[in-house]
């Protein structure tokens, strides 16, 4: 059974189609990578574990539920920066980690410069952001440090994947869900999603 889904929200759809376009400035296109991670993550928690809670109203009292699982937010640096503060409003409580993972030029390869994981995991579920499931490599090293690290349950949430990262993703961690936006064509020669939206992080911080 495949763990990757692809939204078919038509906000989700709109949304992404205004952060494609190159007509589309650094301010609102932080502005869409927020919205779309506050989306794609209420996806991707849709099977988070709770337990059954009674409450007081002030008319009576009504059965709930609150959340067991801990949730921890994994930002791959730096174009999964944007995206935490979408996914932060709809859990404020959630812990957020940085990983710095970059993907060397000449050989696609990723290379980590910066790792701030405590020794040892507070949560149970990780999310790993990042706008581009490009070549994969980012995402399989941050999933092999956390798995290192002891966290039982990752979920990769994402804005595009292209064929080639998904498949290399599910490869080497076939029990990582793989929530995204859209799936593109193709990778280019530079590893470039195609038709994508270009570099995530320069088009964020204005640095293209």
């Amino acid at each position: 059974m495949s763990l990757v889904h692809v939204s078919k929200h038509p906000l989700v759809a709109h949304k992404l189609t205004k952060l494609r376009s190159v007509e589309t400035e650094p301010k609102r296109f932080r502005e869409l990578v927020r919205e779309l991670s506050a989306l794609l993550a209420y996806e991707a928690t849709a099977d988070l574990l709770t337990r059954p809670v009674t409450v007081q109203t002030p008319m009576g009292v009504a059965q709930g539920a609150e959340l067991v699982d801990t949730i921890g937010l994994v930002p791959i640096l730096r174009a999964g920066l944007g995206m935490v503060e979408g996914v932060w409003e709809l859990m404020p409580t959630a812990e957020v980690w940085h990983l710095g993972i970059y993907r060397d030029e000449k050989t696609l390869k990723p290379v980590q410069y910066y790792n701030k994981l405590p020794t040892e995991p507070r949560v149970s579920v990780c999310l790993i952001l990042d706008p581009m499931l490009a070549t994969g490599g980012s995402a399989i090293a941050a999933v092999d440090i956390l798995k290192q690290w002891g966290v039982k349950r990752i979920k990769f949430v994402g804005l595009i994947g292209s064929p080639e990262g998904i498949q290399r993703l599910e490869t080497h961690h076939p029990d990582v869900a793989i929530h995204l936006a859209a799936i593109d064509e193709r990778l280019n020669n530079q590893g470039y999603i195609v038709p994508g939206l270009g570099d995530a992080g320069d088009r964020q911080f204005g640095t293209g």
